[in-house]
């Protein structure tokens, strides 16, 4: 006869079996899950019912819990029920500082029920050797060892009264025991009660995060240690809560991007499932998402504000900044689990959906799971935490020092945001902690210790996109602002979702009118203003003349000279106190400035500026204008700065190459999905077309026209040349050899005059197509302008 294992709450039960009486039981053994894992919340034991006995064979009246809190366990204590024995046993290793587990049990022949359990310490016996998961033998996530053979155990068997008796105790333990204040971490003390469910439930409905609610926690408890879970244990809750809340609603969304997809097969979606089954999370990705990400993906943000204040869904952007400095969406996730796990898979399948390029920099919310999530993703990703979430996490935990001392807040802004080098922030923190006596504060010792992560003095060298230190970035507040808030349900989040994609969409249609149909007040005669007023974007533009116009005010110190390098020193005048040091490659018209504007935010610093103007450098570099800050960033031609080089520029026109064959690759490829015959025929196609463009590499690339039609490699293929001559220039094929070279170089210089007359029709091309993109722009004015009227 066969049995089900027995579980018992939410722990993974492991049996064995041990002989009882003259029913000689059933032995059964089921693996265990021996580590540790913090992703598993124990259901605890609510209701703890035994009895006892004074000693071997003398029973006793029922045992009630609390009257002696010191009891310790002994051979003949007699229990009303398994459970209360196990109950009993766990209590009693947390007094004394271990975890528990139940190990091995034996069932009646008879009946199949359970006649006796064993309950032992959770450092029991040995891990057993797992299949390795990798073709190189290693385990994809190796645990530290847990196990080392403890003996320590309660052994309790069933009576004929139906009571329940313990047969057998082990105190005697082989490693060491965890003190009071370390227990609550053990796997089989950790329980969310009752009351602490519904504070969670309270504090989640409030938009607290689950640092914040084990904040809370900690000040109703009196401590970490009286709590009895972990920070882990309450993210836990916290998505069986959501998933509870939510129900069947994310159907409703599940309907919408399935609809998506259908009308458009480039729309992406993913779900995730975890081990329940359950969802877990959602990410989509739509086509206009994806494409701008080809043009503005150096720099994401990954916006999880929903967690800490405004909204009651969990919903977390993928976001980045246009040309214009707005604000531009690149994917969505909702959110169920906040596991590690569950990030990992996010980050990992929306970089799939971006063809597998990864951002220069990210910036994220402050929380370790997160940047551990991160940190095995995007490993070479600049990863930042915000700043401006990490302030109002100050008023939070600092809410006691900033009530008593009204200028430590303003003295800590100072401090983080205008420091302007490593040593210079050093020092102040310092003085500033010293000043306040937070040396020992925990929660500033922990943001001191990701100071790298989140202190602008750290993080200058790397592209982030922002055009100030001091004042926060448009990119930083969340894509949609005004459309989803704390009331916000998920029927409304659809429909609200596409009033913000639209609503976004009209604000860069105007900012692209703008650009290109007012022309800005110029405030110098500088060419060098003139030039950037035709390249970038008005706001970016205005970025540049402010950093222009202040070169006014500065000087510039030569103060050393190596080669084809000078140094200078630059300061406001009457304030050489403050100073810059800017390095000048005067050969290759390249800067570089210690404040480093330009590696943080692409615009070029006015102290740079300084140097150009004592240079008499009247233009602007083309490797000091960023494409993605330029009126022209989303447009599928360049049209570089130098217009005069336009015909010279091999690089230049390898990207127009390389441009217009992924926009026709990506028109076939939509095309190609929408049926399996039509699948069959694009594969049949590309093959072919693979093969072509295989050979036509391998011949370098030569072609003659014959009959109208390119063919490849004039060298390999003797009777194309033969058949343009005679169709084409009506020459008469002569056998000898000097006759073909003739023929050849006349042929070369007739190809030479048509690759010029190319060129010149491709300038014009040019000229023409960006014709075309203004009055596009000018269109869509239009037609928004026309369906804000009607709405009117």
């Amino acid at each position: 006869m066969e049995f089900e294992p027995l579980s018992m709450g939410n722990d993974v039960i492991e049996f064995d079996m041990i002989g009882l009486g003259d029913d000689a039981g059933i032995d059964i053994e089921h693996p265990v899950d021996d580590d540790d894992d913090d992703d598993d919340l124990v259901s605890g034991y609510d209701v703890p019912i035994y009895t006892g006995t004074s000693s071997v064979g003398a029973t006793m009246g029922p045992y009630i819990p609390g009257l002696d809190t010191n009891l310790e366990p002994y051979q003949g204590m007699e229990f009303e029920s398994e459970e209360a024995a196990k109950a009993f046993y766990n209590s009693y290793a947390r007094r004394v500082g271990f975890s528990t587990r139940v190990s091995m049990s034996r069932r009646s022949r008879r009946d199949g029920a359970i006649i006796q359990r064993s309950f032992v310490c959770a450092k029991e016996g040995f891990r057993a050797e797992k299949e390795k998961n990798s073709l190189d033998g290693r385990v994809k996530r190796p645990r530290a060892e847990t196990r080392v053979g403890c003996k320590a155990m309660l052994v309790v068997k069933i009576q004929d009264s139906g009571s329940w008796v313990v047969s057998s105790f082990v105190k005697e333990h082989n490693h060491e025991l965890v003190p009071p204040d370390k227990v609550h971490c053990l796997r089989s003390h950790r329980h969310v009660s009752g009351p602490a469910k519904s504070l969670i439930d309270t504090l989640q409905g409030a938009g607290i995060g689950p640092s914040g609610i084990m904040s809370a926690l900690i000040k109703e408890y009196g401590g970490i240690s009286n709590i009895g879970f972990t920070e882990r244990d309450c993210r836990n809750y916290m998505r069986s809560s959501r998933q509870r809340t939510l129900g069947g609603d994310t159907q409703i969304l599940l309907d919408y991007l399935k609809s998506k997809q259908a009308g458009n097969p480039s729309f992406f979606f993913a779900v995730q499932g975890d081990e329940d089954h359950c969802m877990s999370t959602i990410l989509w990705v739509d086509p206009k998402a994806r494409t701008n990400y080809t043009y503005f993906g150096d720099t994401v943000t990954f916006d999880t504000t929903y967690r800490s204040n405004r909204y009651r869904l969990p919903f977390a952007p993928f976001t980045g900044v246009n040309h214009h400095g707005q604000p531009v969406l690149f994917g969505c996730a909702f959110l169920v689990n906040e596991s590690e796990a569950s990030f990992i898979w996010l980050f990992k399948t929306w970089l799939e959906a971006m063809s597998g390029r990864p951002p220069v920099s990210i910036t994220t919310d402050h929380d370790r799971v997160i940047r551990a999530a991160i940190n095995h993703v995007f490993p070479d990703t600049r990863h930042r935490f915000c700043k401006w979430h990490i302030f109002k996490e100050c008023q939070e935990k600092l809410s006691h020092v900033l009530s008593k001392h009204h200028n430590f807040e303003p003295d800590l802004h100072k401090c983080v945001n205008l420091t302007e080098s490593i040593e210079e922030f050093e020092s102040c923190w310092s003085s500033l902690i010293d000043g306040y006596d937070l040396r020992e504060h925990e929660w500033l010792q922990n943001i001191y210790g990701d100071r790298w992560q989140w202190v602008p003095v750290y993080l200058r060298d790397t592209f982030f996109a922002e055009m100030s230190i001091t004042q926060r970035s448009d990119s930083i507040n969340s894509y949609f602002d005004g459309y989803i808030n704390a009331s916000t349900t998920l029927q409304v989040f659809v429909k609200q979702y596409e009033k913000a994609l639209e609503s976004r969409y009209e604000k860069e249609v105007k900012a692209d009118y703008d650009t290109i149909n007012t022309a800005p007040v110029l405030k110098t005669p500088s060419p060098m203003e003139k030039q950037a007023a035709g390249v970038y974007t008005r706001r970016l533009f205005v970025k540049f003349q402010e950093e222009l116009v202040d070169t006014l005010t500065f000087l510039a110190n030569k103060v050393e000279e190596e080669e084809m390098i000078a140094t200078y020193r630059v300061a406001k005048y009457g304030e050489i106190h403050k100073s810059y040091i800017v390095k000048f490659n005067f050969l290759e018209a390249k800067a570089t400035c210690s404040c480093q504007m330009f590696e943080f935010s692409g615009l070029v610093c006015r102290h740079i500026l300084t140097v150009f103007r004592v240079k008499n450098l009247l233009t602007l570099p083309h490797h000091y204008i960023l494409k993605r800050w330029t009126r022209n960033a989303k447009s599928g031609v360049i049209f570089d700065v130098r217009t005069t080089d336009l015909l010279n520029g091999a690089q230049e026109f390898l990207t127009i190459r390389y441009n217009n064959l992924r926009q026709e690759a990506l028109k076939f490829v939509d095309e190609g999905a929408s049926s399996l015959r039509v699948y069959e025929v694009a594969m049949s196609a590309l093959q072919e077309a693979a093969n072509k463009v295989s050979h036509a590499t391998k011949s370098g690339g030569k072609l003659v026209i014959s009959n109208g039609t390119c063919k490849e490699d004039l060298h390999q293929n003797n009777d194309a040349t033969t058949n343009c001559c005679d169709s084409q220039f009506d020459t008469q094929q002569s056998s000898s050899k000097d006759d073909q070279d003739r023929t050849i170089e006349k042929l070369t210089r007739q190809l030479d005059r048509v690759r010029r007359k190319c060129e010149g029709y491709r300038s014009n091309l040019l000229s023409i197509l960006k014709d075309i993109e203004e009055q596009k722009l000018e269109l869509s004015v239009k037609v928004q302008n026309i369906k804000l009227g009607m709405k009117d």
